[in-house]
């Protein structure tokens, strides 16, 4: 198994899920490598959640980072998921279309490019 769905594994243990029990977990890889994680935080109105892949992202923006290769994301039910809309928002902010996002399934990883999750994206050239 790819040490960064390992890693996004490993730091689903770490969530805050009262409310769904749904955990999920984030690994974010920089492009000199170096590896961030990150896990959901639930907050009773929802609203003031936080996601795994957000979490992660705060992480490396926060230590200097803003060049990523790559991101795995992992439930603890291995079903394939994928970054909601808001997350893939906020990826397409520091990461290009290629970005490769790597989803667990259990035995089996699904790769996809960023663009291909989230087209025609808004960004700082769509708001110019």
């Amino acid at each position: 198994m790819d040490d960064l769905i390992e890693a996004a594994r490993d730091v689903q243990e770490r969530a805050h899920v009262p409310y769904s029990e749904y955990r999920v977990g984030a690994a974010l890889e920089t492009a000199d490598g170096e590896v961030f994680v990150g896990c959901n935080l639930e907050n009773a109105n929802y609203s003031n959640s936080l996601h795994a892949e957000e979490v992660a992202v705060a992480e490396a923006v926060k230590e200097g980072h803003r060049d990523f290769a790559r991101i795995a994301v992992s439930s603890d039910r291995r079903d394939g998921v994928t970054p909601c809309g808001m997350c893939r928002q906020t990826l397409t902010e520091f990461c290009d279309d290629d970005l490769a996002v790597l989803c667990d399934e259990g035995d089996e990883v699904t790769e996809y490019a960023l663009g291909e999750l989230l087209p025609n994206t808004i960004s700082q050239d769509t708001l110019e």
